[in-house]
């Protein structure tokens, strides 16, 4: 994979090895907990989970939950269907950390977190008697002082710096005025000025021209030790192999041997099928995520050609999912993509492609699409995703069908993951999704007949 981006010279090692004079051993290797984002789930740790691995942290030491309900409340003290409040985060994160603290026998476990997940890590430290069982913290795209600090705008929401949540969060904990919880060892990761979360001017929450009051440096805390790293988006403070050298180094002490996955020649692969909630707060589908099982889908996977995505012979692997929402374990091959086929009543039935794994996941989730109003005269549709990041037209080189100008990509600015594309001919072909070196091939799928494609990449 290319990673010219984010292979950076990195001058950190001064820097991290003198804020971590008291780490982990690498011969303890505690066992580390994932804690998601605003609606996402544990599958975006993937990339992440086989770093770690290939730099020598046991797979068994390491952890991702799925919180049920990942969205935030519109108000964190107003009930609302579908949603989580920040009390309801931090008791799912406890009852996560207590489950794998008696699993491990570990005394101390260390967290990460990436955006919202940082304010459910930070609240449990902080209230939840996480203190005395935590002994790092590495937040990545944190909304540690809000998304936006406005008065009259949502003062209520857990992402507004006004809210009493953020104020209590950041309320001074020692006479030097330190934000984060003492005996912990924090640190924070952000963009230097490409989070679309940490922005000057409110185009990202539906306010361009309106002044946020919150920085490039939102996602900073007093107390902890904070790195700003050039041009990542909000994800890839968490997901990129530049937020995993920091987090290691901060970790360990020492530089990571790789900041690639390591192939692995078994690979066992299994995940969790999830679907989409009704929620008439999102007017455009209809529909909000969450992490609930997807009870009596249809699950097919089929190896592809990877230059055409055509199928090479009948299903390695058939499932009708059951009442824990898991699917596999399926033993796939080295070096072969494969094609995940998701049919369930109300969705469409998605065929989703992705280049080859070259390590076993236990955090293959799968979600049906939808198909929405405004697609219905459409012949085929390709849905290209990049779950662990941004499309950055200036910082990225990718392309959709051969077209350069990916749909609904602005010029400027790292907020979009996806981008969909309206085919006016419903003949059967291949479709090619490239991003900064990932390719992902896939066919199309006639949408009369309530089928779409989703390109999905894994960097």
């Amino acid at each position: 994979m290319h990673t010219r981006r984010h292979l950076i010279a990195f001058s950190l090692a001064t820097t991290m090895l003198a804020a971590c004079s008291s780490v982990p051993s690498l011969d303890d290797r505690p066992p580390i907990v994932f804690m998601h984002g605003n609606g996402d789930s544990a599958a975006l740790w993937q990339t992440t989970l086989w770093r770690f691995e290939s730099n020598g942290w046991p797979r068994e030491r390491l952890f991702t939950v799925d919180q049920p309900f990942p969205l935030a409340r519109d108000d964190d003290g107003a009930a609302q269907p579908g949603r989580s409040s920040t009390a309801e985060s931090m008791t799912f994160l406890k009852a996560e950390v207590d489950r794998v603290l008696k699993l491990t026998g570990a005394r101390k476990v260390i967290l990460l977190g990436n955006s919202r997940g940082g304010n459910t890590i930070r609240n449990y430290v902080q209230n939840g008697g996480g203190d005395q069982f935590v002994s790092h913290v590495v937040l990545g795209g944190n909304p540690a002082h809000g998304i936006w600090a406005v008065k009259g705008l949502r003062e209520g929401s857990e992402f507004s710096g006004l809210s009493p949540f953020i104020q209590k969060l950041n309320a001074p904990k020692n006479a030097a005025g330190d934000e984060v919880t003492p005996g912990v060892k924090w640190q924070t990761i952000r963009s230097d000025n490409n989070d679309k979360y940490a922005q000057p001017d409110g185009l990202w929450i539906g306010a361009k021209g309106t002044a946020t009051n919150i920085g490039f440096d939102g996602p900073a805390l007093k107390g902890a030790t904070n790195l700003a790293l050039p041009r990542i988006d909000h994800r890839e403070t968490s997901f990129s192999p530049a937020a995993f050298d920091a987090t290691w180094r901060f970790l360990t002490g020492a530089a990571p041997r790789t900041l690639q996955p390591l192939p692995e020649d078994k690979i066992v692969l299994s995940g969790r099928v999830t679907g989409l909630g009704l929620d008439s707060h999102d007017a455009a589908s209809g529909s909000f995520v969450n992490n609930l099982p997807l009870v009596g889908a249809r699950l097919a996977v089929f190896a592809v050609d990877a230059s055409t995505g055509a199928r090479r012979g009948q299903a390695a692997w058939e499932q009708t999912i059951a009442q824990d929402g898991r699917w596999g374990p399926f033993q796939a091959q080295p070096a072969t993509a494969y094609e995940f086929v998701l049919s369930a009543p109300g969705y469409a039935t998605t065929h989703i492609y992705r280049t080859p794994f070259p390590r076993s996941s236990a955090v293959v989730q799968l979600r049906p699409e939808r198909m929405v109003e405004s697609d219905r005269d459409a012949k085929a549709l390709v849905i290209f995703t990049r779950p662990r990041g941004y499309f950055d037209v200036q910082r990225d080189t990718m392309r959709l069908d051969g077209r350069a100008e990916l749909p609904g990509v602005p010029p400027t600015g790292a907020g979009v993951s996806s981008a969909k594309l309206r085919l006016t001919d419903e003949a059967p072909r291949s479709v090619v999704g490239e991003f900064n070196g990932e390719r992902v091939v896939g066919r199309t799928w006639p949408a009369g007949a309530g089928e779409l494609s989703v390109l999905e990449l894994s960097y």
